[in-house]
């Protein structure tokens, strides 16, 4: 088998292909042009996103060609797939400022060179299609009756699939036509979810562009999915009870991002190495040999490291040090500023719970404290009605904030 594809079976990347051996033949004689697209229905992409754009990146890393398209054209139906109900219509000018952030999140990822790794959008040959010549040409290709065969189409008819909806596979088989077109792409990856809308692809070109055999060689395309992935307790991976792990700082910080990493549970830690790292198998298996709170540590930074760059990461380790052994550089910390004229006064330490966001609001800081799972500069805390003032400050004339194990707040006071 072809040595890229191999990486991907082996680390994890492999559910479904069109045709395993012809897909290992194309490669094995050259580089080819691989396509994973992504709709942008939100301003940001989550951890879950970038499952394909990690193996998109060991395939480049082989030789090959990546291409990320930006579905800002497809975007304005939305994907039913893996939905229970139709997705919530946003503005053309939202989904082109959603469009703009992602892309420049994936350059960040991939560094495009506009030969190697680029990315297009499909608004370009979708924004103004003649929707009656798209039905002659496109829609002709297409049987109602396999298109309902499909799991994504079977689930949502039960609790109902709108028209624009079902016409979401014609447009993202028209996708892998058009980049077949443009850029010669032989391969259209993505998450197991996505299968019928990719074999639908692979038909669609073969129908269009096929005929005698010479023809149906130059023109045979392949797709492959890899396994939607889920936590060892059967959750979706990259949530949480806040939502999910987003790449927009924003959104979730890039402390919190790395704690994320650091709590997964034992059993995701290798699996989660395989999927979210560019380290050797090798070097996986020895790291996970060892102390499994080493390996955490590794996997968040390895992970933040590929998201966010080596010297967010840095920080974010010093600050997950210095939050839970005092060990690392406290200014890393999450942190709040408040007035030291607030502090002069006294403040109630519900308040700052809730002000630290370790709490919702001050009967979930109260139950908190009562429960023996909240501490101030190191020391527990036991007394709700707790008056904070310059007498609590430690050395740094700061106070350090925990709330249950893994959460921690700096507090500093101007």
């Amino acid at each position: 088998m072809n040595k890229a594809l191999e990486i991907l079976k082996e680390r994890g990347f492999f559910a479904q292909c069109t045709d395993e051996q012809g897909l290992s033949d194309e490669m094995d004689k050259g580089p080819i042009a691989v396509y994973i697209g992504c709709d942008p229905t939100g301003p940001s992409l989550h951890i879950g996103h970038m499952v394909p754009f990690f193996a998109l990146r060991h395939l480049i890393k082989h030789g090959h060609i990546g291409i990320a398209l930006i579905g800002d054209g497809t975007a304005r139906i939305g994907d039913p797939s893996g939905k229970t109900e139709m997705r919530k219509m946003i503005s053309y000018e939202q989904i082109d400022k959603n469009a703009e952030n992602i892309y420049k999140q994936l350059d960040r990822f991939f560094g495009f060179d506009g030969k190697k790794a680029f990315a297009d959008h499909n608004k370009n040959w979708l924004a103004d299609l003649n929707y009656i010549d798209f039905l002659r040409d496109i829609g002709s290709c297409f049987s109602v009756n396999k298109m309902l065969s499909f799991e994504a189409y079977k689930q949502r008819l039960e609790r109902g699939l709108s028209f624009i909806e079902f016409n979401y596979q014609l447009l993202q088989s028209y996708d892998f036509l058009c980049l077949h077109q443009r850029h010669n792409v032989k391969l259209q990856i993505g998450g197991d979810d996505q299968w019928g809308n990719i074999t639908a692809g692979v038909d669609l070109i073969r129908r269009k562009l096929g005929g005698t055999e010479e023809l149906n060689a130059e023109h045979t395309v392949y797709g492959l999915t890899f396994p939607l992935i889920t936590r060892s307790d059967g959750k979706k991976m990259g949530k949480t009870e806040k939502g999910a792990i987003f790449l927009d700082e924003s959104l979730t910080s890039v402390y919190d991002f790395f704690q994320y990493w650091r709590n997964v549970a034992d059993p995701d830690v290798e699996k989660f190495f395989k999927l979210f790292t560019f380290l050797e198998i090798s070097e996986i298996k020895e790291i996970c040999a060892g102390d499994i709170n080493v390996a955490k540590e590794r996997l968040a930074y390895e992970v933040t490291k590929e998201i966010h760059g080596k010297e967010k990461a840095d920080a974010a380790l010093a600050g997950a040090k210095a939050a839970f052994s005092g060990e690392g550089d406290k200014t890393q910390m999450p942190t709040i500023e408040l007035s030291k004229a607030d502090l002069d006064a006294g403040i109630g330490i519900l308040t700052l719970f809730v002000s630290a966001k370790l709490a919702s609001s001050n009967g979930e800081a109260r139950r908190l404290i009562q429960g023996n799972g909240a501490s101030l500069n190191g020391e527990s805390l036991s007394d709700p009605t707790l008056k904070v003032t310059g007498a609590n400050l430690d050395k740094d004339g700061e106070l350090v904030l925990r709330a249950g194990k893994k959460k921690f707040s700096r507090v500093i006071f101007k």
